[in-house]
């Protein structure tokens, strides 16, 4: 399985503004926006982690995702949630040969923490041999900062003013993520069911 971002967070999406005060940072002089860039990559580096650990996608944009077989005959589950859209399905042989499949033959079964995308008969299209199945669709929660949840805003907050204030910083253990973001984001970590075969 292969998952692409095939497109990204526009700087204009991330809630710059909202992180300045977050920071209580000063304002009105002449150069405000001297600290943008920086902001925005803790911002990135926040949403990413906070997805990473969800499996949720905060701000919407595209994937596609590549299996090369099915642990089930009829379904094949995508990665990441919510997931709004099925945008196109294809099988595609050795030489990378795309043969477009019908967007009839299967439908998206929406759900909090497992989405799927679900054939409408017994079994969705077999995969050519050394070949894959290519699932393009679109998910997030919204394509603005308003329509991510609110505790999942706040996470990210939290944490890009943590890498803020530590930026310097070296000796912090790997993983390490402060209590009040991972108690914000736990109701969204996906459940692990029969030793985690979704």
């Amino acid at each position: 399985m292969m998952l692409n971002e095939v497109t990204t967070v526009p700087d204009g999406a991330l809630p710059v503004e909202e992180f300045k005060a977050h920071l209580r940072l000063g304002s009105g002089f002449g150069n405000d926006s001297v600290q943008d860039a920086v902001l925005i990559s803790f911002l990135r580096a926040a949403v990413t982690a906070i997805e990473a650990r969800t499996g949720k996608v905060l701000i919407a944009r595209d994937f596609v995702l590549s299996v090369t077989s099915l642990s089930a005959p009829d379904a094949v589950a995508l990665p990441v949630a919510p997931v709004v859209a099925v945008n196109a399905v294809a099988l595609v042989d050795r030489a990378g040969v795309e043969t477009s499949v019908s967007g009839d033959a299967q439908w998206l079964e929406r759900d909090a923490h497992r989405p799927s995308l679900r054939s409408v008969g017994a079994a969705l299209p077999t995969i050519p041999a050394a070949g894959a199945l290519s699932v393009s669709f679109t998910a997030g929660y919204g394509a603005v900062w308003s329509e991510v949840p609110a505790d999942l805003a706040q996470a990210v907050m939290l944490l890009a003013a943590h890498y803020y204030e530590f930026r310097n910083e070296t000796s912090l253990s790997e993983g390490c993520m402060p209590f009040g973001v991972t108690s914000l984001i736990e109701r969204y970590r996906p459940i692990r069911l029969g030793g985690g075969v979704r």
